[in-house]
């Protein structure tokens, strides 16, 4: 049997179990928040002369118990041996710490703690390490959970935490073990993440994985962080981004697709996407809203988005007849495509290092030597398994491609991982059946890698190399896509000719 009682004594609970285990009741998010225990201890008896087992650490770091103390108890029923642990704070740069302090005596009367004490020490150690220094931003906190194998996958998860402003308490890779069907990770490791949040300030999980509705909401009771699935992210750093009117409305159209199925759960844990990471943006206001009407903005929002879509087709037959040809600057995200847009055009259009910083299609237009002008157009960047709602949110966007003369296809030729994500580029224009318009792989960053790797990536892709940041080699990039450009057969009235 054991007791839940509160910091002032009182018995808040009596549970009864069987020979091997209890189970706990409900208890709440009472005083659970950065620095503060749950302000209950669990006494419970154990019957065969065990220790505190595993359960018992798992209970308490999940729950964020006070403290959990075993009594053993013999055959008579007489108390025997005691054993108590709490949990203890880590340290900056030494997540393994010990995560646990045990304490035991022979029996109750030789138990030398002062609870009093010690839990009020222990919970003015834990927000000093965890609490926001003078100047800091509120920004939110978060655990990176890799399930993905490999150094890509948590590199490029990391990556876009980043994108989304919010601050990486600790990246924990869990690519090891079998995904668990209801709560994605096991119990050892919920302990783990537990213990983290709680030593690191984090108030949020991210995966780098898309989870159901229903992990969700479980990963979130068994640990009391809110859980935000790679999907979720992505359409966060969107909703940051989106400027223009038609990426307002693509969004929060991928934003309501996404949410209408977690609005068919009767949770109140929903409430995990209002508000910060993965709440953002235009579409926010879907979870005070039922199924119905979010179906009905759905309608709604498909038929404006398509209405601009009718408009930006008008524009693209204008410019046909005017004569002008069409370049798409395409790549996976963060490749340096806006980058290569101002080289060439003498623009100043928003850069960063950073994932996904173009969403709105920019259109510029650039005069070649001989031949003439050009409308040359900067795209949202590609990633691997880019989300479906996404895809087809952005669709009306993404349209704007079929219409290219020539894509030019942006390569960080730096990036370790440059073949997996020019074949993540590739698969989603086969999948837009884009994959018939003509391409000019462009590797960029050149002044970044070593010229007997350049030579081989630039070979092996038929690529012109680049770095845009220097504005070098554009000449040779300008003549390889001249050369390219169905200038005759597109509009008939530039001269054929080479540069």
């Amino acid at each position: 049997m054991g007791v839940l009682v509160s910091r002032d004594g009182i018995v808040r609970n009596v549970i009864l179990g069987d020979a091997t285990h209890l189970e706990l009741p409900d208890i709440g998010r009472l005083r659970g928040g950065t620095g503060r225990f749950r302000g209950l201890r669990l006494i419970h008896t154990h019957l065969r002369g065990e220790s505190l087992t595993q359960d018992d650490l798992n209970d308490l770091a999940l729950l964020r118990l006070d403290l959990v103390a075993m009594i053993q108890a013999d055959e008579e029923g007489n108390a025997g041996k005691v054993e108590i642990a709490h949990i203890l704070p880590g340290k900056d740069g030494d997540p393994q710490i010990e995560p646990f302090r045990k304490v035991e005596a022979r029996d109750i009367h030789n138990l030398h703690f002062d609870f009093e004490d010690e839990i009020r020490a222990l919970e003015s150690e834990f927000s000093r390490l965890t609490g926001k220094k003078a100047g800091e931003t509120q920004k939110e906190r978060a655990l990176i959970l890799s399930i993905t194998p490999g150094a890509t996958a948590l590199s490029e998860i990391t990556e876009l935490v980043r994108a989304a402003g919010v601050e990486i308490a600790e990246v924990m890779p869990f690519s090891g073990g079998k995904i668990h069907p209801r709560t994605i990770v096991g119990q050892g490791r919920l302990q783990r993440v537990a213990l983290a949040a709680m030593r690191r300030s984090a108030d949020v999980a991210i995966f780098d994985i898309d989870l159901k509705p229903a992990q969700a909401r479980a990963f979130e009771d068994m640990t009391g962080l809110k859980a935000i699935d790679r999907t979720q992210l992505i359409l966060d750093i969107f909703a940051q981004r989106a400027r223009s009117r038609d990426g307002k409305l693509q969004v929060e159209l991928a934003q309501l697709k996404y949410s209408l199925p977690r609005l068919t759960e009767e949770d109140a844990g929903l409430s995990r996407l209002v508000g910060g990471i993965g709440g953002r943006g235009p579409g926010e206001t879907v979870l005070e809203i039922g199924r119905r009407r979010a179906r009905s903005r759905i309608r709604h929002l498909e038929k404006e988005i398509e209405r601009l879509s009718r408009q930006r087709s008008v524009r693209r037959r204008r410019r046909v007849r005017q004569g002008m040809p069409v370049l798409s600057i395409i790549g996976y995200t963060n490749a340096g495509k806006s980058t290569l847009l101002n080289a060439l055009t003498e623009s100043k259009i928003d850069t960063a290092d950073q994932m996904f910083v173009t969403l709105d299609p920019t259109s510029r237009r650039l005069r070649f030597p001989r031949q003439g002008e050009v409308i040359i157009t900067d795209t949202v960047g590609f990633i691997r398994d880019l989300p479906p709602d996404l895809v087809n949110a952005f669709r009306a966007t993404l349209e704007e491609l079929s219409e290219a003369d020539l894509l030019l296809h942006v390569v960080d030729a730096s990036d370790p991982n440059v073949e997996r994500k020019m074949d993540a580029v590739n698969r989603v224009l086969t999948d837009l059946e884009l994959n018939t318009i003509p391409r000019l792989v462009v590797m960029n960053k050149a002044d970044a890698v070593e010229a007997s790797i350049l030579e081989g990536l630039c070979s092996r892709n038929d690529a012109v190399p680049v770095s845009a940041l220097k504005r070098a080699g554009l000449d040779k990039l300008i003549s390889a896509a001249g050369n390219l450009i169905p200038w005759d057969s597109a509009l008939g009235v530039f001269e054929s000719s080479s540069l």
